[in-house]
């Protein structure tokens, strides 16, 4: 019984995540709103910052929010289903990035995974997620690039996850590899909002209906 249960658990949670992490919110909610097809509009993202300038404000936070909610759900369902085991939460966290990134029904062509991987730390390191939101938010507001916020806080993620996992302690290794790792995907996922920084033609981030490719 034991042995038949161990690989199904070792199929279903990453799977599971990976499906949780796919749905489309984004799109969805840009549909709802009026927007259209949010993919053929802007920057042809699926993420927040598109939504918002393609159906509006009330679209983007809708957005934000529920992106951020299935990554938190994801590890957070993990938890239980594990008794808090590291591994299976990193697996899990993991696995709900790549469902945004890479979702199956959108021809595996989604966001870039800056919501969803805050989801995931909220659930795994509130101290370090809050921290990186702040980083995010004052890289932001003082240069006016998303993207330049995005990638600073993913940079920023594993050293911060290391020193506030947990007073006096470091986290498991499975956290530290898997927090570079989602790190990694998030940074590849903006290579074109870098090379746009590099070349000086990455738009700023505007209230207005200035256009810009986050």
């Amino acid at each position: 019984m034991i042995s038949a249960w161990i690989p199904a658990t070792l199929l279903a949670i990453p799977f599971a995540a990976y499906l949780l992490g796919s749905i489309p919110f984004g799109l969805l909610l840009a549909k709802v709103f009026g927007g259209g097809d949010v993919r053929k509009a802007g920057s042809g993202n699926i993420g927040a910052t598109n939504v918002t300038r393609v159906a509006g404000p009330l679209a983007g936070i809708l957005t934000l929010a529920f992106d951020t909610a299935k990554g938190a759900a994801a590890v957070w369902l993990t938890a239980r289903a594990t008794n808090d085991s590291a591994t299976w939460m990193m697996i899990s966290a993991f696995a709900v990035l790549l469902g945004h990134c890479y979702p199956v029904w959108l021809k595996f062509k989604g966001g870039k995974g800056v919501a969803t991987a805050l989801g995931v730390f909220l659930a795994l390191s509130p101290i370090a997620a809050v921290s990186a939101l702040l980083l995010f938010i004052l890289c932001v507001v003082y240069w006016r690039f998303v993207s330049l916020g995005s990638v600073a806080a993913a940079a920023a993620m594993p050293l911060l996850i290391y020193f506030l996992w947990a007073p006096g302690h470091a986290p498991p290794i499975v956290i530290d590899l898997g927090t570079l790792a989602i790190a990694g995907l998030v940074i590849y996922k903006h290579r074109g909002n870098l090379q746009r920084l590099v070349d000086g033609t990455e738009p700023r981030f505007s209230f207005g209906k200035k256009k810009e490719t986050e």
